[in-house]
């Protein structure tokens, strides 16, 4: 009997046990399920993550609304591709200042750096650096040498740009006069290579009665603009146009003109932000003038930072991509021997409609 009851207790016990053990079997199986799924999950978040690029864009200066219009749209881009945008300014237009923030940019470990050049040589040695560590670089507006670059990024056509701002002026000073140029700093790369493109145009002989007398710098800044303008009226008392090829210039030499009722005796073109420009032309100090849109340029140069960072391409010349509202665009060759990718051509601004595209930008 004892026995019997013995047999019975460990065939309940192996039941026991038994059911236990089936009962368990799905609840692994569920504890397994979930462990791989939240593994996954992890591993597109991680992957997710990495994809997500950290990107900065170095402008010139810091309070110059041209730079703040293109640093605009490149943060929009990138915005629009999931990327980290990093905006730096330094506080003067000096290539010193932006080698400090590429040191910065570089042991940060971002992906990519894009800058508008206040040197197109003094940066080299920065941002060789920067691409030896693995850092996509790129130009925009203001190109480094080719050296110092993957891709550049600019306006529009450089030659266009001269020859366009030499033919206003013969139109509006009649093919005969004094003039002089507003520039921004003596090493501005896109201020020099339009001021070389002025003065090849200035070779054909129907500027032969047309003088430039002088190239002044106010380096992009406001106060120092506006000093150079009344400085180039006071040396040149007979100064029929002044042409600057920056909209800080543009901006300072308006208000002079305006201020000394200058209108109809100096006559004043340019690249210029139109909502900066809105009142000088419809006074009609400038008669005219030329830009593309600066955010559309930064809006270019963000799509091109990002297929850089992630080897859609390299720079080189013929390659092509998809930037987002603008369309495909194409690597060309630039004129310093290196490639570029352009916007477009100039747009010109005059009373007919300068109302319109001063609330754009």
């Amino acid at each position: 009997m004892r026995k019997s009851k013995k047999l019975v207790s460990i065939v309940l016990v192996c039941v026991l046990v038994l059911s236990l053990v089936l009962v368990s079997i799905p609840f692994v199986n569920k504890i397994d399920t979930f462990g791989a799924k939240s593994f996954a999950a992890q591993k597109s978040t991680r992957k997710a993550s990495a994809g997500k690029k950290r990107i900065a864009i170095i402008v010139k200066n810091a309070g110059n609304p041209y730079n703040e219009k293109e640093a605009e749209g490149f943060s929009k881009a990138l915005k629009e591709l999931g990327d980290t945008v990093i905006v730096q300014a330094p506080a003067q237009p000096t290539a010193e200042a932006q080698i400090q923030i590429i040191q910065q940019l570089i042991a940060q470990r971002v992906d990519c750096i894009a800058i508008a050049a206040n040197d197109p040589d003094a940066l080299q040695p920065a941002l060789q650096k920067a691409m030896k560590s693995g850092i996509k670089v790129l130009s925009l507006d203001s190109a480094v040498n080719p050296k110092s670059r993957m891709v550049h990024v600019n306006q529009a056509d450089p030659e266009l740009i001269g020859r366009t701002l030499i033919q206003a002026m013969y139109q509006m000073i009649g093919g005969k006069g004094e003039f002089a140029i507003l520039s921004a700093t003596s090493q501005a790369t896109n201020q020099n290579t339009w001021i070389k493109w002025m003065k090849e145009e200035l070779k054909n002989p129907k500027y032969k009665n047309m003088k430039l007398v002088k190239i002044a710098y106010g380096d992009d800044l406001r106060d120092k603009s506006v000093s150079e303008t009344e400085g180039l009226l006071k040396s040149f008392p007979n100064l029929k146009g002044i042409i600057a090829p920056t909209t800080v210039g543009m901006a300072a030499a308006g208000k002079v003109l305006t201020d000394k009722g200058l209108k109809g005796k100096v006559k004043l073109t340019g690249l210029g932000l139109p909502s900066e420009m809105a009142e000088y032309i419809k006074n009609g100090v400038c008669p005219w003038m030329y830009l593309w849109n600066p955010i559309d340029l930064g809006y270019l140069a963000g799509y091109v930072a990002d297929a850089l960072a992630r080897g859609k391409i390299t720079g080189k010349l013929g390659e092509k991509l998809k930037a987002g509202r603008l369309g495909e665009k194409q690597v060309v060759k630039a004129l310093d021997g290196g490639t570029e990718i352009r916007l477009g051509a100039p747009f010109k601004f005059d009373k007919s409609n300068i109302d319109y595209w001063a609330k754009v930008y």
